[in-house]
């Protein structure tokens, strides 16, 4: 094979650093501070805007104002303790725990549908209860899915050009977790980890025809799984037209479009929400980010995107100068999970996508959400560490 073929052939991410590559990278003393300060920034925007926009809803569930904002608060520092466990971790060790951790995120997502064990709330069956805090896998299964991905593909080497080894087998694996996961309901989750999934092969160099086949299927099956559940076609149906069902189905899209519009270019200031009282459902989780369009205008929505865009290119600076293809891989897969559903979040309040019920990473509320989000960053600070 001549020098050409071989570089066409390598992995996309290891084509600039490969010269360089390490076995056992050199650990410097802090993680990236724009990746960090982008988090911190989000996490901040995240506590003002929980406290904001569930005062009112949990008085009038709970009798008590400041019962999910002390909730978050925790779910916040657990967060943050695993962020910074995570940061301190070796790219090596993520290598040596990728398998077991599957196994158990496995076993995690198969007891959430056991009756007893599975919490239901509003016809999901997605947590587990752990007493203080509901642990919900599909949240962990993220992360774990892109250890995973990363460890396989390097093991897998130059076979990763094949397609019975290099796409057959990965797609299987992680079409298992989105199974699952889908069970629960969670079409949202399922269909982040399949774009990760792709994602991810295409950057470690899998054909782009091999990439194809295993499209073919995956077509049909979704369009039998929006078509064989009523909730999801009324999803997408109200996607098309909300304004058609603007007292029911479409109620919390159209509230959406009125938060953003409400707020124009500058906002109604800080607390001057009127889509949080009791208008807008789900204000503080999945579509938090219309009640920071309306509040604080199109120019507070363009901060929280930039914030995002900041993680995003950092991240992938990550991948880019990490000195091994485990390190690459992982700093890949993880910048895409969290700016992905970051986008999709986004797209889906300002009615571009259907509702996927996936949360805005590091501002919505949720305990698991939060902390999934947190141990991501904590795995894209400990691969920064290793970047120099």
């Amino acid at each position: 094979m001549t020098t050409r073929a071989a570089a066409l052939t390598a992995p996309i991410l290891t084509r600039r650093v490969a010269p360089r590559a390490k076995a056992h990278p050199v650990v410097a003393r802090g993680g990236d501070p724009w990746i960090l300060a982008a988090v911190a920034a989000l996490v901040t925007v995240s506590v003002v805007m929980v406290f904001n926009t569930s005062y009112f809803f949990a008085g009038d569930r709970f009798g008590d104002p400041l019962h999910v904002f002390k909730k978050h608060l925790a779910s916040i520092g657990l967060g943050v303790l695993a962020c910074f466990v995570g940061s301190r971790l070796r790219s090596t060790t993520y290598e040596r725990i990728a398998y077991p951790a599957l196994a158990v995120i496995v076993v995690l997502l198969v007891a959430v549908l056991i009756p007893g064990v599975g919490i239901v709330r509003g016809g999901a069956r997605r947590w587990i209860g752990l007493g203080v805090i509901n642990l919900q896998p599909s949240e962990i299964a993220k992360v774990v899915a892109v250890l995973y991905l990363a460890h396989s593909m390097v093991r897998k080497g130059p076979r990763i050009a094949t397609f019975s080894l290099g796409v057959l087998p990965h797609v299987i694996v992680i079409g298992a977790l989105a199974g699952l996961v889908v069970t629960e309901p969670d079409f949202g989750t399922a269909a982040l980890l399949g774009v990760t999934l792709f994602a991810m092969l295409f950057a470690g160099g899998v054909r782009w025809r091999h990439l194809v086949v295993p499209v073919l299927p995956i077509v049909p099956l979704a369009v039998w799984a929006v078509a064989s559940s009523p909730y999801r076609l009324r999803r997408v149906l109200v996607f098309l037209d909300p304004w058609q069902h603007p007292r029911d189905a479409g109620f919390q899209l159209v509230q959406s479009f009125l938060a953003f519009g409400s707020g124009g270019l500058f906002g109604t200031g800080l607390g001057e929400s009127k889509q949080k009282m009791f208008y807008l459902p789900e204000a503080h989780t999945d579509f938090i980010f219309s009640v920071i369009g309306e509040e604080l205008g199109l120019l507070g929505a363009l901060v929280v995107v930039g914030l995002f865009a900041v993680l995003a290119i950092r991240g992938l600076r990550v991948a880019l100068n990490h000195p091994t293809t485990f390190g690459q891989l992982a700093a890949f897969g993880t910048t895409t999970v969290l700016v992905l559903q970051a986008g999709v979040n986004m797209a889906v309040v300002l009615g571009l996508l259907p509702t996927k019920g996936l949360a805005l990473p590091f501002v919505s509320y949720g305990g698991s959400a939060m902390i999934g989000a947190m141990t991501a960053v904590g795995v894209l600070l400990a691969l920064s560490r290793e970047s120099g």
